[in-house]
Protein backbone atom coordinates (compact mmCIF):
# COMPACT_ATOMS: atom_id res chain seq x y z
CA UNK A 1 0.00 0.00 0.00
CA UNK A 2 1.72 3.03 -1.14
CA UNK A 3 1.58 6.24 1.31
CA UNK A 4 -0.95 9.51 0.47
CA UNK A 5 -0.07 12.18 -1.49
CA UNK A 6 -2.50 14.78 -1.82
CA UNK A 7 -0.18 17.14 -3.85
CA UNK A 8 -0.58 18.38 -7.07
CA UNK A 9 2.90 16.64 -8.30
CA UNK A 10 1.13 12.92 -7.14
CA UNK A 11 -1.81 13.87 -8.59
CA UNK A 12 0.00 14.56 -11.78
CA UNK A 13 2.11 10.78 -11.40
CA UNK A 14 -1.23 9.11 -10.56
CA UNK A 15 -2.65 10.51 -14.13
CA UNK A 16 0.49 9.28 -15.73
CA UNK A 17 0.50 6.12 -14.15
CA UNK A 18 -3.17 5.36 -14.75
CA UNK A 19 -2.66 6.48 -18.64
CA UNK A 20 0.08 3.80 -19.17
CA UNK A 21 -1.51 1.31 -17.30
CA UNK A 22 -4.90 1.88 -19.84
CA UNK A 23 -2.66 2.14 -22.78
CA UNK A 24 -0.77 -0.83 -22.41
CA UNK A 25 -4.17 -3.34 -21.74
CA UNK A 26 -5.36 -1.13 -24.62
CA UNK A 27 -2.61 -2.61 -26.69
CA UNK A 28 -4.05 -5.53 -25.97
CA UNK A 29 -6.83 -5.62 -28.56
CA UNK A 30 -3.70 -5.18 -31.11
CA UNK A 31 -2.78 -7.88 -29.82
CA UNK A 32 -6.48 -9.98 -30.76
CA UNK A 33 -6.10 -8.28 -33.72
CA UNK A 34 -2.73 -9.75 -34.36
CA UNK A 35 -3.93 -12.91 -33.69
CA UNK A 36 -6.03 -13.06 -36.95
CA UNK A 37 -2.87 -13.07 -38.98
CA UNK A 38 -2.02 -16.72 -38.14
CA UNK A 39 -5.35 -17.54 -39.48
CA UNK A 40 -4.53 -15.67 -43.18
CA UNK A 41 -0.87 -17.55 -43.10
CA UNK A 42 -2.50 -20.61 -42.60
CA UNK A 43 -5.47 -19.99 -45.11
CA UNK A 44 -3.18 -20.70 -48.22
CA UNK A 45 -4.92 -23.82 -50.53
CA UNK A 46 -3.45 -27.07 -51.30
CA UNK A 47 -2.19 -27.28 -54.77
CA UNK A 48 -3.98 -29.36 -57.14
CA UNK A 49 -1.27 -31.87 -57.33
CA UNK A 50 -0.68 -32.73 -53.48
CA UNK A 51 -3.82 -35.13 -53.75
CA UNK A 52 -1.99 -37.40 -55.88
CA UNK A 53 1.20 -36.93 -53.24
CA UNK A 54 -1.36 -37.72 -50.70
CA UNK A 55 -2.82 -40.86 -51.98
CA UNK A 56 0.99 -42.11 -52.77
CA UNK A 57 1.96 -41.27 -49.56
CA UNK A 58 -1.29 -41.98 -47.60
CA UNK A 59 -0.08 -45.73 -45.93
CA UNK A 60 3.16 -44.23 -44.92
CA UNK A 61 1.58 -41.07 -43.27
CA UNK A 62 -0.82 -43.19 -41.40
CA UNK A 63 1.66 -46.02 -40.18
CA UNK A 64 3.68 -42.87 -38.83
CA UNK A 65 0.18 -41.22 -37.52
CA UNK A 66 -0.77 -44.74 -35.23
CA UNK A 67 3.37 -44.94 -34.21
CA UNK A 68 3.38 -40.92 -33.09
CA UNK A 69 2.05 -39.59 -29.63
CA UNK A 70 1.92 -35.62 -29.57
CA UNK A 71 0.76 -32.98 -30.69
CA UNK A 72 0.43 -32.26 -34.84
CA UNK A 73 2.71 -29.84 -35.81
CA UNK A 74 0.06 -27.36 -37.36
CA UNK A 75 -2.91 -26.53 -35.96
CA UNK A 76 -6.15 -27.74 -36.91
CA UNK A 77 -8.00 -25.13 -39.04
CA UNK A 78 -11.92 -24.80 -38.79
CA UNK A 79 -14.01 -21.94 -41.19
CA UNK A 80 -16.53 -19.69 -40.32
CA UNK A 81 -18.27 -19.12 -43.20
CA UNK A 82 -15.28 -16.85 -45.60
CA UNK A 83 -13.55 -16.44 -42.50
CA UNK A 84 -10.73 -19.65 -41.57
CA UNK A 85 -9.15 -19.53 -38.08
CA UNK A 86 -6.77 -22.04 -36.61
CA UNK A 87 -7.67 -23.63 -33.04
CA UNK A 88 -4.18 -21.47 -31.65
CA UNK A 89 -6.04 -18.47 -32.56
CA UNK A 90 -9.05 -19.30 -30.16
CA UNK A 91 -6.74 -19.10 -27.39
CA UNK A 92 -5.27 -16.14 -28.13
CA UNK A 93 -8.90 -14.54 -28.35
CA UNK A 94 -9.59 -15.85 -25.27
CA UNK A 95 -6.13 -14.32 -23.92
CA UNK A 96 -6.64 -11.08 -25.69
CA UNK A 97 -10.34 -10.96 -24.48
CA UNK A 98 -9.51 -11.80 -20.34
CA UNK A 99 -6.83 -9.03 -20.34
CA UNK A 100 -8.78 -6.41 -21.75
CA UNK A 101 -11.79 -7.53 -18.94
CA UNK A 102 -9.06 -6.99 -16.30
CA UNK A 103 -8.10 -3.53 -18.00
CA UNK A 104 -11.18 -2.24 -17.79
CA UNK A 105 -11.94 -3.16 -14.18
CA UNK A 106 -8.66 -2.40 -12.86
CA UNK A 107 -8.72 1.05 -14.19
CA UNK A 108 -12.79 1.63 -13.91
CA UNK A 109 -11.97 3.84 -10.38
CA UNK A 110 -8.89 5.26 -10.52
CA UNK A 111 -8.20 5.94 -6.46
CA UNK A 112 -5.28 7.91 -5.24
CA UNK A 113 -4.46 5.23 -3.26
CA UNK A 114 -4.66 1.97 -5.34
CA UNK A 115 -6.13 -0.94 -3.85
CA UNK A 116 -7.15 -4.55 -5.58
CA UNK A 117 -7.20 -4.83 -9.11
CA UNK A 118 -5.72 -1.45 -9.64
CA UNK A 119 -2.74 -1.73 -7.15
CA UNK A 120 -1.95 -4.78 -9.14
CA UNK A 121 -1.87 -3.44 -12.69
CA UNK A 122 -0.23 -0.16 -11.44
CA UNK A 123 2.76 -2.75 -9.35
CA UNK A 124 2.75 -4.33 -13.14
CA UNK A 125 2.97 -1.53 -15.52
CA UNK A 126 5.33 0.21 -12.89
CA UNK A 127 7.69 -2.96 -12.22
CA UNK A 128 7.91 -3.17 -15.99
CA UNK A 129 8.26 0.18 -16.95
CA UNK A 130 11.43 0.83 -14.65
CA UNK A 131 12.52 -2.45 -16.31
CA UNK A 132 12.52 -1.22 -20.06
CA UNK A 133 13.77 2.07 -18.87
CA UNK A 134 17.20 0.24 -18.12
CA UNK A 135 17.20 -0.80 -21.42
CA UNK A 136 16.10 1.41 -23.10
CA UNK A 137 16.92 4.39 -21.78
CA UNK A 138 14.44 7.72 -20.86
CA UNK A 139 13.74 8.76 -23.95
CA UNK A 140 13.26 5.50 -25.70
CA UNK A 141 10.93 3.56 -23.55
CA UNK A 142 8.52 6.43 -23.32
CA UNK A 143 7.98 6.29 -27.28
CA UNK A 144 7.96 1.90 -27.56
CA UNK A 145 7.15 0.87 -23.70
CA UNK A 146 3.53 0.35 -24.77
CA UNK A 147 4.98 -2.29 -26.87
CA UNK A 148 7.35 -4.33 -25.78
CA UNK A 149 4.91 -4.17 -22.01
CA UNK A 150 2.07 -5.78 -24.47
CA UNK A 151 4.20 -8.55 -26.03
CA UNK A 152 5.66 -9.76 -22.19
CA UNK A 153 2.14 -10.02 -20.57
CA UNK A 154 -0.13 -11.13 -23.77
CA UNK A 155 3.52 -13.84 -23.99
CA UNK A 156 3.13 -14.91 -20.47
CA UNK A 157 -0.67 -15.34 -20.26
CA UNK A 158 -0.81 -17.20 -23.50
CA UNK A 159 2.20 -19.41 -22.49
CA UNK A 160 0.25 -20.23 -19.38
CA UNK A 161 -3.53 -20.82 -20.65
CA UNK A 162 -2.06 -23.42 -22.69
CA UNK A 163 -0.40 -25.49 -19.75
CA UNK A 164 -4.52 -25.79 -18.78
CA UNK A 165 -5.87 -29.19 -19.04
CA UNK A 166 -7.53 -29.78 -22.01
CA UNK A 167 -5.90 -27.80 -23.79
CA UNK A 168 -4.20 -29.83 -26.81
CA UNK A 169 -5.12 -32.91 -24.83
CA UNK A 170 -9.26 -33.48 -25.63
CA UNK A 171 -10.20 -33.26 -29.16
CA UNK A 172 -11.54 -35.79 -31.88
CA UNK A 173 -9.23 -38.21 -33.73
CA UNK A 174 -7.74 -41.55 -32.95
CA UNK A 175 -7.07 -41.59 -28.84
CA UNK A 176 -4.95 -44.03 -27.32
CA UNK A 177 -6.09 -46.93 -26.45
CA UNK A 178 -4.45 -47.59 -23.48
CA UNK A 179 -5.59 -44.63 -22.23
CA UNK A 180 -8.90 -45.46 -19.61
CA UNK A 181 -9.71 -41.48 -19.72
CA UNK A 182 -12.94 -41.45 -20.99
CA UNK A 183 -11.93 -38.63 -23.64
CA UNK A 184 -8.94 -38.47 -26.27
CA UNK A 185 -5.86 -38.39 -25.10
CA UNK A 186 -2.40 -39.43 -26.95
CA UNK A 187 -2.44 -39.30 -30.68
CA UNK A 188 -4.78 -36.46 -31.31
CA UNK A 189 -5.46 -35.54 -35.07
CA UNK A 190 -7.86 -32.73 -34.28
CA UNK A 191 -7.30 -31.43 -30.71
CA UNK A 192 -10.03 -28.21 -30.00
CA UNK A 193 -7.39 -26.09 -28.57
CA UNK A 194 -3.64 -25.48 -29.20
CA UNK A 195 -1.57 -23.61 -27.02
CA UNK A 196 -1.08 -20.39 -28.70
CA UNK A 197 2.53 -19.94 -29.17
CA UNK A 198 2.84 -23.99 -29.87
CA UNK A 199 1.75 -22.55 -33.33
CA UNK A 200 4.41 -21.11 -35.73
CA UNK A 201 1.84 -18.90 -37.26
CA UNK A 202 1.44 -17.28 -34.02
CA UNK A 203 5.02 -16.48 -33.02
CA UNK A 204 6.44 -15.19 -36.59
CA UNK A 205 3.42 -12.95 -36.75
CA UNK A 206 4.67 -11.08 -33.39
CA UNK A 207 8.37 -11.24 -34.59
CA UNK A 208 7.37 -9.61 -37.92
CA UNK A 209 5.00 -7.21 -36.02
CA UNK A 210 8.20 -6.17 -34.47
CA UNK A 211 10.34 -6.01 -37.15
CA UNK A 212 7.94 -3.87 -39.02
CA UNK A 213 7.69 -0.94 -35.58
CA UNK A 214 11.87 -1.97 -35.33
CA UNK A 215 11.87 -0.33 -38.90
CA UNK A 216 10.19 2.55 -38.05
CA UNK A 217 11.50 3.67 -34.86
CA UNK A 218 14.91 3.21 -36.34
CA UNK A 219 14.13 5.14 -39.09
CA UNK A 220 12.50 7.86 -37.19
CA UNK A 221 15.56 7.96 -34.57
CA UNK A 222 18.38 7.89 -37.29
CA UNK A 223 17.16 8.22 -40.96
CA UNK A 224 18.52 6.05 -43.82
CA UNK A 225 21.71 7.72 -43.88
CA UNK A 226 22.25 7.36 -39.91
CA UNK A 227 21.04 3.62 -40.24
CA UNK A 228 23.60 2.93 -43.32
CA UNK A 229 26.38 4.67 -41.30
CA UNK A 230 25.45 2.62 -37.83
CA UNK A 231 26.08 -0.70 -39.87
CA UNK A 232 29.02 0.13 -41.71
CA UNK A 233 30.74 3.08 -40.57
CA UNK A 234 33.24 2.41 -38.13
CA UNK A 235 33.74 6.04 -37.26
CA UNK A 236 36.95 7.35 -37.50
CA UNK A 237 39.29 4.93 -40.16
CA UNK A 238 42.45 6.87 -40.23
CA UNK A 239 44.19 8.03 -43.20
CA UNK A 240 45.56 6.67 -46.51
CA UNK A 241 45.74 2.80 -46.84
CA UNK A 242 44.69 1.88 -43.37
CA UNK A 243 41.37 4.24 -44.09
CA UNK A 244 40.69 1.97 -47.05
CA UNK A 245 41.16 -1.36 -45.16
CA UNK A 246 39.65 -0.30 -42.57
CA UNK A 247 36.23 0.90 -44.71
CA UNK A 248 36.29 -2.70 -46.37
CA UNK A 249 36.12 -4.41 -43.28
CA UNK A 250 33.57 -2.67 -41.66
CA UNK A 251 31.23 -3.32 -45.14
CA UNK A 252 31.82 -6.69 -44.53
CA UNK A 253 31.21 -6.37 -40.85
CA UNK A 254 27.77 -4.16 -42.06
CA UNK A 255 27.00 -7.34 -44.14
CA UNK A 256 26.97 -9.65 -41.80
CA UNK A 257 25.03 -7.24 -39.88
CA UNK A 258 22.18 -6.53 -42.36
CA UNK A 259 22.13 -10.35 -42.86
CA UNK A 260 21.72 -11.05 -38.70
CA UNK A 261 18.97 -8.43 -39.02
CA UNK A 262 17.17 -10.08 -41.61
CA UNK A 263 17.29 -13.20 -39.82
CA UNK A 264 15.96 -12.12 -36.11
CA UNK A 265 12.42 -12.74 -37.17
CA UNK A 266 12.86 -16.26 -37.51
CA UNK A 267 15.21 -16.60 -34.53
CA UNK A 268 12.37 -14.78 -32.44
CA UNK A 269 9.76 -17.16 -33.44
CA UNK A 270 11.01 -20.36 -33.82
CA UNK A 271 12.78 -20.00 -30.28
CA UNK A 272 9.41 -19.21 -28.76
CA UNK A 273 7.45 -21.74 -30.73
CA UNK A 274 10.12 -24.33 -29.97
CA UNK A 275 10.17 -23.96 -25.99
CA UNK A 276 6.77 -24.15 -25.76
CA UNK A 277 5.62 -26.98 -28.45
CA UNK A 278 8.38 -29.16 -27.17
CA UNK A 279 6.95 -28.60 -23.29
CA UNK A 280 3.11 -29.26 -24.60
CA UNK A 281 4.30 -32.70 -26.13
CA UNK A 282 6.33 -33.72 -23.08
CA UNK A 283 3.46 -32.83 -20.86
CA UNK A 284 1.24 -35.11 -23.17
CA UNK A 285 3.99 -37.92 -23.55
CA UNK A 286 4.06 -37.59 -20.01
CA UNK A 287 0.52 -38.52 -19.51
CA UNK A 288 0.35 -41.73 -21.84
CA UNK A 289 3.67 -42.82 -20.61
CA UNK A 290 2.43 -45.38 -17.89
CA UNK A 291 -1.94 -44.87 -18.03
CA UNK A 292 -2.22 -45.69 -14.34
CA UNK A 293 0.13 -42.95 -13.45
CA UNK A 294 -1.12 -40.43 -16.25
CA UNK A 295 -2.06 -37.85 -13.51
CA UNK A 296 1.22 -37.69 -11.54
CA UNK A 297 4.29 -38.27 -13.86
CA UNK A 298 2.97 -34.87 -15.73
CA UNK A 299 3.15 -32.74 -12.13
CA UNK A 300 6.90 -31.76 -12.02
CA UNK A 301 7.24 -31.05 -16.00
CA UNK A 302 3.99 -29.02 -15.50
CA UNK A 303 6.04 -26.52 -12.88
CA UNK A 304 8.77 -26.24 -15.02
CA UNK A 305 6.86 -25.27 -17.50
CA UNK A 306 5.30 -22.54 -15.96
CA UNK A 307 8.77 -21.16 -15.33
CA UNK A 308 9.42 -22.10 -19.05
CA UNK A 309 6.40 -20.20 -20.44
CA UNK A 310 7.46 -16.95 -17.96
CA UNK A 311 11.47 -16.91 -18.87
CA UNK A 312 10.51 -17.28 -22.75
CA UNK A 313 7.86 -14.11 -22.19
CA UNK A 314 10.29 -12.85 -20.64
CA UNK A 315 13.23 -13.09 -23.19
CA UNK A 316 11.39 -12.52 -26.13
CA UNK A 317 10.38 -9.28 -24.75
CA UNK A 318 13.92 -8.61 -23.82
CA UNK A 319 15.32 -9.70 -26.71
CA UNK A 320 13.26 -7.25 -28.83
CA UNK A 321 14.12 -4.27 -26.82
CA UNK A 322 17.94 -5.01 -26.65
CA UNK A 323 17.66 -5.12 -30.00
CA UNK A 324 15.80 -1.89 -30.59
CA UNK A 325 18.33 -0.14 -27.95
CA UNK A 326 21.40 -0.98 -29.91
CA UNK A 327 19.87 0.42 -32.94
CA UNK A 328 17.67 3.57 -31.33
CA UNK A 329 18.73 4.32 -27.66
CA UNK A 330 22.31 6.25 -27.77
CA UNK A 331 20.53 8.39 -30.57
CA UNK A 332 17.89 9.48 -28.32
CA UNK A 333 19.69 9.80 -25.40
CA UNK A 334 22.37 12.11 -27.07
CA UNK A 335 19.21 14.27 -28.68
CA UNK A 336 17.46 14.40 -24.84
CA UNK A 337 20.77 16.10 -23.81
CA UNK A 338 21.57 18.37 -26.10
CA UNK A 339 18.09 19.43 -25.80
CA UNK A 340 18.30 19.25 -22.09
CA UNK A 341 21.55 21.61 -22.72
CA UNK A 342 19.83 24.04 -24.95
CA UNK A 343 17.07 24.90 -22.37
CA UNK A 344 20.00 25.27 -19.69
CA UNK A 345 21.86 28.01 -21.88
CA UNK A 346 18.30 29.40 -22.60
CA UNK A 347 17.64 30.15 -18.92
CA UNK A 348 21.05 31.31 -18.52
Amino acid sequence: MRRFRPDAKAQVSLRAVSSEVKNVFKAILAAALLALLPAVLSAAEALPGSAAKAVEHGAKDAHAAAAHHGLPAAAPVFNLGPLQFTSSTVITWIVALGLIIFAQMATRNIQMVPSGLQNFAEWLVEGMYDFFTEILGKELVKKTFWFFCTLFIFILFTNWIGLIPGVGSIGWGEPDKSSSLPFAVGHLSQPILRGGNADLNMTLAMSLTFFFLWTVWSLQALGPGGIAKHLFSGGDNGKGFMAIFMMGIFFFVGIIEVISIAFRPVSLSFRLYGNIFAGENILESMMVLIPWLGWLLPLPFYFLELLVGLVQALVFALLTSVFTALMCAHHDEGHGEDHGHGEHKHAH
